[in-house]
């Protein structure tokens, strides 16, 4: 497919998080309305996003009816939409329905994400060049098992800060010492631009066997800047992975010196 020239980017600045959740996930089925603490794991995610700075506004996005009622019983914005091959898909298709300049993908299974990272990638949108339809966060890996985790996927940056590579493999491949690993966070940003491209936009051979969605983009020739944040958290991929969350918030919670969740209008 020809590569299709972005249109300028619009100089105002607002801003929308998007969170993906679909109910049949193969790993973990109905994995949104999964109880963390006593809410639901989207709860979680919306509730970041409402803690960053920058955002204008943050909605949900499903497929899925019982995800729509649980965000109507617990308040948070919810758009429905067709059957779709990726979250982004996802987010591309509200995307028609709400205008903005820039689009926040917040993959719905991250429900530590830090919102000093939301905000970091919204900034980094704001400041995209015209030939860069996309931002994606990423933290170094400092633990073994999560670099040959498939579960977790790995990039490689070129000199310049755009993605050369995603794979669930641990890329680089560590043939001589041990390697700088990188993990790629669910945290997307696209420019308006950046969102019809990728909409247009066919899933390619990278994108389907690694079930990476910002390969799309690598493999029809767009730059993918990389933005590296400072993130802890840990992404439910998994009901193993949710019994750890369970853990990390009851940690959370304990701490005397934790200030007390913040109330989010």
């Amino acid at each position: 497919m020809a590569v299709t020239p972005l249109k300028p980017k619009r100089t105002s600045g607002r801003h929308i998080a998007v969170i993906p959740c679909r109910w049949g996930a193969s790993r973990f089925p109905g994995k949104p309305l999964a109880m963390l603490g006593d809410k639901p794991l989207l709860w979680h995610v919306h509730q970041r996003c409402q803690e960053a700075q920058r955002l204008d506004g943050a909605v949900v996005a499903t497929d899925d009816h019982r995800i729509e009622e649980v965000c109507q019983q617990l308040g948070i914005p919810c758009l429905m939409t067709g059957e779709h091959a990726t979250g982004t898909d996802r987010v591309a298709a509200c995307a028609r329905h709400l205008q903005a300049d820039g689009y926040i993908n917040v993959q719905g299974d991250e429900p530590f994400i830090d919102p000093a990272a939301i905000d970091a990638v919204s900034e980094a949108v704001a400041h995209l060049e015209a030939a860069t339809p996309a931002v994606n966060a990423y933290t170094p890996i400092a633990d073994t098992a999560a670099a040959i985790d498939h579960n977790v996927v790995k990039v490689v940056i070129s000199t310049n800060g755009n993605a050369l590579m995603f794979s669930r493999q641990p890329i680089p491949y560590p043939r001589s010492g041990y390697p700088a690993y990188f993990r790629q966070l669910g945290l997307y940003g696209f420019t308006a631009a950046g969102m019809e491209v990728f909409r247009g936009l066919d899933q390619g051979p990278l994108e389907r066997t690694e079930g990476v969605e910002m390969l799309r983009f690598v493999e029809h020739s767009y730059n993918v800047r990389m933005l590296p944040v400072t993130d802890a958290g840990l992404a439910v991929d998994t009901p193993e992975d949710l019994v750890r969350a369970q853990r990390l918030l009851q940690r959370t919670w304990s701490r005397p010196e934790a200030e007390a969740p913040r109330k989010c209008t």
